[in-house]
């Protein structure tokens, strides 16, 4: 009987072994404090995937975060989730990054875009994206408004506010979607661009007022928010964008393995339909299309900063 218990467990080994490395935890690093758009799309898919924990680390315009995927041991047990922050800090800092974007960030996929609203909290005086500009032009000092954070998506859209508008704002980065929103529903400040996604749900509960939002439509999810151009202010288009990437050194055929199981579950019906309601489009875009959209949007924004002659902060 022992022997032939020996014998069985000898025949077992190696399927609990296989069993224990597909037990196995990686972890997913999101560069931003809990809350954000990046951290919501993180845990949404970790969650499908099943087999990963994310870890918050914000701060530092998501640089350190960022850097941490970078120099990662390239086994597929530590990735990220990255934003259009990746391709406007290379764009921005260029050589000051300890990175290079295009080196040492391999590309895994693009799960989802959205729309940015620009809100006000409820006791802001303006309703609409003409009196927010009036209010910018007459306030001395000019008008304080809110991001996530350095070359965040909502601090692309603040930009394009400032230039399409010409008026005198003054720009507030938080530390991420979350503490913004917070500072927002508080008083902070009366008025913030933030993703929809993140913000659905003050917004519902009258806790924040939407004003306008970016893209070219309006959002099936607030239909009665209108799009900037058509306010009167054409020029704030941007969307934002959230996917997954590893180190640079991650071979191609593990960054398809992992985009199989951390990207690919967004077009399942029911993640799709948890994703759309939050006011995500998905796109679940391949580690190539993913990479080449990266090394475009770092030309451009080099363009466009170069022109306006934006400098690093």
């Amino acid at each position: 009987m022992t022997t032939r218990r020996v014998a069985l467990l000898g025949l077992a080994a190696p399927f609990v072994a296989r069993a224990q490395a597909q037990e196995t935890r990686g972890r997913i690093i999101v560069p931003y404090g809990p809350g954000g758009s990046s951290d919501i799309v993180a845990r949404l898919l970790a969650q499908q995937a099943g087999n990963w924990v994310v870890e918050n680390r914000g701060g530092g315009a998501s640089i350190p975060g960022t850097q941490a995927v970078a120099v990662a041991t390239p086994d597929g047990t530590t990735i990220g989730t990255a934003d259009n922050a990746l391709v406007v800090n290379q764009a921005l800092f260029k050589d000051r990054l300890p990175f290079v974007v295009e080196r040492d960030i391999g590309a895994i996929g693009l799960a989802v875009t959205a729309p940015l609203l620009l809100l006000a909290n409820p006791a802001a005086p303006s309703r609409t994206v003409a009196e927010v500009v009036a209010e910018a032009r007459s306030t001395r000092g000019g008008l304080s408004v809110s991001h996530g954070g350095s070359g965040t998506p909502t601090h692309l859209a603040a930009l394009q506010f400032q230039f399409a508008s010409q008026a005198d704002i003054t720009q507030v980065g938080y530390r991420g979607g979350g503490p913004q929103l917070t500072g927002l529903v508080s008083g902070e400040l009366n008025y913030g661009f933030v993703a929809i996604s993140s913000s659905f749900s003050h917004v519902e509960g009258g806790r924040l007022r939407p004003v306008a939002i970016s893209g070219p439509v309006r959002s099936p999810r607030l239909p009665n928010v209108p799009t900037f151009t058509e306010a009167g202010l054409p020029g704030v288009d941007v969307l934002g964008w959230w996917g997954f990437i590893g180190p640079g050194t991650m071979a191609p055929a593990m960054l398809e393995r992992l985009y199989a199981q951390v990207v690919a579950p967004a077009t399942q019906p029911a993640m799709r339909e948890r994703l759309e309601a939050l006011g995500y489009s998905v796109q679940a875009d391949r580690p190539a299309e993913f990479s080449a959209r990266i090394k475009r949007e770092i030309a451009s924004w080099s363009e466009v900063f170069e022109k306006a002659g934006v400098k690093p902060e």
